[in-house]
């Protein structure tokens, strides 16, 4: 017993913890998809992302009962630790299953997607500079091209042949205007990759981030179980 009330204890400041990390998963992933939305036209690819924050805001009470049933067990706070468990073991599997199945889903769509932008973009030669979706990706993620900058030489509508985007030159070159005679001002790798990247990233650190937080809490299921098989059954009537 003084083993599984110590185990519970330290596991309700790790719930706390974990919190703040599946808070940061889940916002990570809504603002990546709201960053991107004219690539994820999809609104439902962010639901990993939100179910990431209700796991987390549902935490914080898990591990104040985790510390309090440590200290002083209580029937009530017993029971209702347990059905908070099962609320959060339906949560993270939940948001685990959807971003790793919505990794693989959206990285197969990825680059069409992008392609097709980069395709329009060659026909907006008279837009104001700067303000296209392919401007805005290619300076947010300090890229050039789909695959790297060669792409813009094969695009046969592009008005310029002998100039990339601005949006492609590297930030310390100020005075960078795309211009094909130097390369080493632009961004090398391709914006396909980082994106890529950048979303297997955030979905699979919500996956294993909720596949760790499972087994702590089937540890504190089991913890928990120990303390209430102490107490006769009739007084487990919250159960």
């Amino acid at each position: 017993r003084s083993f599984a009330r110590s185990m519970l204890g330290f596991l309700g400041f790790i719930f706390w913890g974990t919190a703040v990390a599946q808070m940061f998963g889940g916002v990570s992933v809504i603002l990546m998809f709201k960053n991107y939305r004219y690539l994820f036209q999809e609104s439902y690819l962010s639901l990993p992302g939100w179910l990431a924050l209700a796991t987390a805001l549902t935490l914080l009470p898990t591990g104040v009962l985790a510390v309090s049933i440590s200290i002083k067990c209580s029937r009530n706070q017993q029971g209702t630790f347990m059905y908070l468990l099962l609320l959060l073991l339906c949560l993270e599997m939940s948001s685990a299953a959807l971003a790793c199945s919505y990794c693989v889903r959206t990285a197969s769509q990825l680059e069409s997607t992008i392609s097709y932008l980069f395709h329009q973009h060659n026909w907006t030669c008279s837009q104001d500079p700067g303000n296209s979706a392919v401007d805005v990706i290619q300076r947010k993620l300090h890229c050039c091209g789909i695959h790297n900058y060669t792409d813009w030489l094969k695009a046969s509508s592009l008005c310029h042949p002998t100039h990339v985007p601005e949006s492609c030159c590297k930030e310390k070159h100020s005075l960078c205007r795309g211009d094909l005679g130097n390369v080493e001002q632009l961004s090398e790798e391709g914006c396909l990759k980082k994106l890529e990247d950048q979303l297997c990233f955030s979905m699979l650190y919500i996956f294993w981030s909720c596949t760790v937080l499972s087994i702590l809490e089937l540890l504190a299921a089991v913890s928990n179980g120990i303390l209430m098989r102490c107490q006769p059954f009739h007084e487990l009537r919250i159960l």
